[in-house]
């Protein structure tokens, strides 16, 4: 009960209860003062027409007649008051016996306390009365008896009374109830967080399916648990890639320098030696490199750089880049290009994502004897979107490895002989994730084709000088006459490394 009295839902129908009742009293206490009024009006108007009756009855008949007149009425039972006194205030007839001081003197309407006989004197009476002043000083005092006024009061007080008891009594209840509902639903809350805390990563919040805030609110806690699951699972992979992926080359570096040590005697020796420790540094680099690339890309940390990019001058700088590079390995580049095709991205990141593609397409992409033995990027518009395909005629990759390659360090048995560590594709994907895109991969028979799907803007909203410049800003490979194709590309890919 302390945490139910707690509780904001109990509090805030408590306040609405508090409201309600003064709103309620509003309404009650306007309603009698419009019946009291009424009433009043009503009585005015009888005690005027009596009145009018009267003085006619005495200038038709005199005193006498008014006298008789006022004998008759005054024996009847009923509200009406009648008195006819002297001049000097003797009582001649009426029913009235006892009249507060001075109220003969002041002629017209008032409201006063009076007896109609000499034993109610104690437990007087209040009526409405008007006094008229006769030829002659003889004075007629005409009134009504305001009882069921009281009564009519007396009535409202009780209802009003009752009904804001009924209404304090149902609206504890109602608090009660709601605040014991929204406190279960809350209570589940906290046990399945604290269960989280605890440890339990996939503990997710009841739905009741009431859609209204707290199942809301519960929708939107399981998408971030959901989010914080993949981002957890994320880095515990990338902590057990790193640990099995990463020990053989550090392991190969130790054993270089320590051969280098027991075995080297002389400059030259300790100087390939050392090469070939640089080399295998410079691996390492790339490989943290793009793992904090993709790091960054998952957070969305590099959304403030976007720009309106035209990714059909991307495109074709980045097939013009590995032109030379496809002709070593023997295949040809073929580019299928349309025209403005605009998206808004960054472009460090979208020409990232295309080099690691081609060099991927240009590694693997190795037909049989006598298939064709061509790679080709394409791009297009489409639905709304820019579709950026690249397609080879290689040995593909099967149907259920396609969404396991696209995570960190996962390298097919095929690929296992070419340099890399299999980040390549799983950056692709970042990327084309922070875009708001999709990728997939499907069959290109023989062969793999990636396609890109990005949501394309309008050209005119496209910003003076975004396109200017060829993508060779990323420096995707060394294209010097001392690199060898196709092995070299994936060494110098700043994306680090090809992923199949």
């Amino acid at each position: 009960m302390p945490n139910l009295f707690r509780t904001t839902a109990f509090k805030l129908t408590a306040v609405y209860l508090v409201l309600f009742a003064l709103f309620a009293g509003l309404v009650l206490g306007y309603v009698a003062w419009n019946a009291q009024r009424l009433l009043d009006d009503q009585i005015r108007s009888t005690i005027d027409a009596e009145i009018q009756g009267l003085a006619e009855q005495q200038r038709l008949g005199g005193i006498r007649r008014l006298v008789s007149i006022i004998e008759r009425r005054s024996r009847a039972p009923g509200a009406s008051l009648y008195l006819v006194t002297t001049p000097v205030g003797e009582r001649i007839v009426g029913n009235v016996e006892a009249l507060p001081p001075g109220t003969l003197d002041r002629p017209g309407e008032t409201e006063i306390e009076y007896a109609r006989s000499s034993e109610a004197v104690d437990t007087p009476s209040r009526a409405i009365v008007r006094v008229f002043m006769l030829p002659g000083g003889f004075r007629l005092l005409v009134g009504r008896d305001v009882e069921e006024r009281e009564r009519l009061g007396i009535v409202i007080r009780r209802a009003a009374g009752w009904s804001l008891l009924l209404v304090f009594v149902l609206g504890c209840f109602a608090s009660w109830f709601v605040a014991r509902r929204v406190l279960k639903r809350i209570d589940d809350m906290t046990g399945t967080a604290q269960s989280i805390m605890a440890g339990d990563l996939k503990g997710r919040l009841a739905i009741a399916g009431t859609g209204d805030e707290l199942d809301r609110l519960a929708l939107n806690l399981n998408a971030m648990l959901e989010r914080i699951g993949e981002l957890m699972a994320g880095m515990q992979q990338v902590s057990d890639n790193i640990a099995h992926d990463l020990k053989t080359p550090l392991t190969r570096l130790r054993n270089r320098a320590e051969e280098a040590l027991r075995t080297a005697t002389t400059p030259d020796e300790l100087r390939t030696a050392l090469d070939g420790a640089i080399d295998e540094a410079d691996n390492l680099i790339r490989v943290f490199n793009a793992l904090l690339m993709i790091a960054r890309l998952e957070t969305g940390r590099i959304q403030d750089s976007m720009d309106r990019l035209d990714l059909s001058e991307i495109v074709s700088g980045m097939a013009e880049l590995y032109e030379p590079l496809a002709e070593e390995a023997g295949l040809m580049l073929v580019t299928e290009v349309a025209p403005g095709l605009r998206i808004e991205g960054n472009r460090e990141l979208i020409g990232q994502a295309l080099a690691n593609l081609i060099d991927n397409a240009l590694k693997y992409g190795q037909p049989a004897e006598g298939d064709d033995a061509r790679v080709t990027v394409a791009a297009a518009e489409a639905d709304g979107h820019v579709l950026l395909s690249v397609a080879d005629h290689g040995q593909g990759i099967p149907e259920q490895d396609r969404e396991r390659v696209l995570d960190r360090f996962v390298r097919l048995d095929a690929s296992r002989s070419k340099p890399g560590f299999g980040l390549g594709l799983s950056l692709a994907a970042g990327v084309v994730r922070l875009h708001g895109g999709q990728m997939r991969l499907e069959d290109n028979a023989p062969g793999l084709r990636v396609v890109i799907a990005l949501p394309v803007v309008e050209p005119e909203s496209v910003a003076p000088g975004a396109v200017a410049a060829r993508p060779a800003e990323a420096k995707p490979v060394d294209t010097s006459a001392s690199s060898q194709a196709p092995a070299s590309t994936g060494q110098s890919n700043p994306a680090g490394l090809p992923s199949r």
